[in-house]
């Protein structure tokens, strides 16, 4: 284990003595924490279908999301999930460190599909969800669509859900992460697609830039029980901002 990792566990150990749960109603304290940090702004990258945005919706958001998702199938769900919500839109894109096209594995469960092979690892875990395709998408940079939005809100909120794929979603967005109050990351416990970025990696990146771990959320368990991956909730550190 990696002198970062040993740190997560210690943050993981006092978080729980001091009363965060890893668990989904956690959301509460997610809106909590928007809520006192002004959010006026969600950047929701990797939303599938809409269920982060949603949950958003019903815990009290009231401002403004915008939505990234790359997934043809998901983006038509997407598109039905924001009808009649005008402080809410969708672009039909993935993020990276550059702009462009790549091939995409789609997964038999489409919540795990991502730029990234799956490793073994994954299958072990989970045995009924495989790739079962691909899907050539566009690729954009989060700052080259964000520049205009950063003028217009003074406190946004950054989520990352992309399946191991968040280093270069971040590595395309050091201007909005530079403008963001907080962020939402997906940290991944164990390896489970090639290359992918670990919960080490994630934490000591988010605070070597100013920000400080405050929360967090269950993400994705094995049918046997084990968490596979969680969600960070960080704030920028007082000291930094």
């Amino acid at each position: 284990m990696s002198a970062r990792l040993k740190v997560v566990h210690t943050v993981l150990e006092r978080l729980g003595r001091r009363g965060f749960e890893v668990r989904r109603h956690s959301a509460t304290r997610r809106q909590a924490v928007l809520t006192r940090h002004g959010v006026d702004l969600v950047l929701d990258v990797g939303a599938a279908d809409g269920g982060y945005g949603t949950s958003l919706r019903s815990f009290g958001y009231t401002g403004a999301i915008v939505s990234f998702e790359p997934q043809a199938a998901a983006f038509a769900r997407l598109g039905e999930t924001i009808a009649g919500d005008p402080r809410w839109t969708a672009r039909h894109l993935a993020l990276g460190a550059e702009a462009g096209e790549v091939e995409m594995f789609i997964a038999s469960n489409s919540t795990s599909s991502s730029i990234l092979p799956m490793l073994d690892s994954h299958v072990a875990a989970a045995p009924s969800v495989r790739y079962v395709g691909t899907e050539t998408v566009t690729v954009s940079r989060l700052d080259d669509e964000t520049a205009p939005l950063l003028d217009a809100y003074a406190h946004p909120f950054l989520k990352i859900d992309t399946q191991g794929f968040e280093r270069e979603v971040l590595a395309g967005g050091s201007d909005t992460v530079a403008a963001c109050v907080g962020l939402q990351l997906e940290l991944s416990l164990v390896p489970l697609y090639d290359g992918g970025m670990l919960i080490d990696e994630a934490v000591g990146w988010a605070y070597d830039h100013g920000f400080q771990m405050v929360g967090l959320e269950q993400g994705y368990a094995a049918p046997t029980g084990e968490i596979l991956q969680i969600d960070g909730v960080f704030v920028r550190d007082a000291a930094t901002a």
